[in-house]
């Protein structure tokens, strides 16, 4: 690997911002050459891989992936570039609501990353189509504790496979700020030390489900009453955001976030590589859940997603991932390709004592229309 060289007119800082989203997935490889001026990637990488030729593979040149911040390891994607000779071209997601809308309004992309509460809606509205395993022959259904793989059976169809699980908590700044141990202590403290320094998700799931779990009500919750409670809160902590993001990584490792909504990937990667940033679940409750990967039923290149999904389905290429990421373990063979620092990680791992006041989230809450509404209202509010 060739040593970075910074360009110049652009701060180091910034630069170890764009190097660490491009690590972390964020942004993909040509939007990092664009945002540092670095006009080719061997400024960051030895020459490029010999790669297979896509014509002879039959899997087209390009596979287009949706999925969420700080979620895969780039070196995944470019191995399989490199054994395959197809391009992976990365999408970042900010919910599974967004997601559904921009599938609605075109051919959109030939995987998707989809929590277990969107499957049924993806598959009422005819958005996925279901999956022929002799095409995945890496993935081991026997490998898959039932709670993970249910979300994604209808009619007796697998749409989806699990790609890892995990949970939705809150991490702080312990330079700045004790322990924070419940949302009802998030929006106490965002609106009072933390004022001007917090990060709400833009994500309604999480974001009223937070609301809603300070205020002593379901995660799920769709009652009328609960939930305008919800964005009264919302609403009183809005003035005091620095952002409503769900790619909250950049702002906390700068310290310019002192406080934010947290997935527990996104905690396992903050936590390792900062001693100042802390993570709890709320003892008040919040959020489990699991990912899949699906292929949309509008999809481009069925061939390429499906040669892909398998590339990730392989265990050794699922440790890595999880090695970088920080998802919890779906698949059992993924356990023994893991270090043990990493299986003993209570971010990735908590104990069942932690994990008892969180919620799945539900089908209802993607589509329910006050929930919709409320969010909308609370982003467009001004600060």
């Amino acid at each position: 690997m060739r040593k970075m060289v910074r360009p110049n007119g652009l701060d180091r800082q910034s630069f170890l911002d764009a190097f660490m989203r491009l690590k972390r997935g964020s942004v993909t490889r040509r939007d990092f050459l664009s945002i540092t001026g670095l006009g080719a990637a061997t400024a960051v990488l030895a020459g490029a891989p010999k790669q297979a030729s896509a014509t002879n593979t039959g899997l087209g040149r390009k596979v287009t992936l949706a999925t969420w911040p700080n979620y895969h390891d780039p070196q995944t994607f470019e191995n399989f570039t490199r054994i395959f000779g197809v391009e992976v071209d990365v999408s970042i997601i900010g919910s599974n609501e967004g997601t559904m809308r921009a599938l609605e309004m075109g051919p959109g992309w030939d995987i998707i990353v989809p929590t277990q509460y969107a499957i049924g809606p993806y598959v009422d509205r005819d958005m996925l189509q279901p999956l022929d395993l002799s095409l995945i022959p890496n993935f081991d259904a026997a490998a898959h504790a039932k709670r993970h793989l249910k979300p994604a059976i209808i009619d007796s169809a697998l749409y989806a496979v699990p790609k890892n699980a995990g949970t939705t908590g809150i991490a702080y700044n312990t330079n700045h700020l004790s322990p924070v141990s419940s949302w009802r202590g998030f929006f106490d403290i965002a609106v009072n030390e933390a004022s001007g320094r917090v990060i709400a998700h833009d994500y309604q799931l999480t974001t009223i489900g937070g609301a809603l779990r300070a205020l002593g009500h379901g995660f799920n919750s769709c009652d009328p009453a609960e939930l305008e409670a919800a964005e009264k809160l919302l609403m009183m902590v809005k003035p005091h955001l620095h952002s409503i993001d769900s790619d909250y990584q950049p702002a906390m490792r700068a310290g310019e976030a002192w406080l934010t909504m947290c997935w527990s990937n996104d905690a396992f990667q903050l936590t390792q590589d900062h001693d100042d940033i802390g993570f709890s679940l709320g003892t008040d409750g919040g959020e489990i859940w699991t990912d899949f990967f699906a292929i949309p039923t509008k999809a481009l290149n069925r061939r390429g997603a499906y040669a892909l999904i398998n590339h990730l389905m392989d265990p050794q290429t699922a440790a890595r991932e999880h090695i970088c990421s920080g998802g919890t373990v779906v698949d059992s063979r993924v356990m023994a390709f893991l270090p043990e620092e990493i299986i003993a990680n209570a971010v990735t791992n908590p104990d069942e004592a932690a994990l008892t006041p969180l919620e799945f989230g539900i089908a209802r809450v993607m589509t329910d229309p006050i929930r919709a509404d409320i969010m909308n209202r609370f982003r467009s509010a001004g600060g």
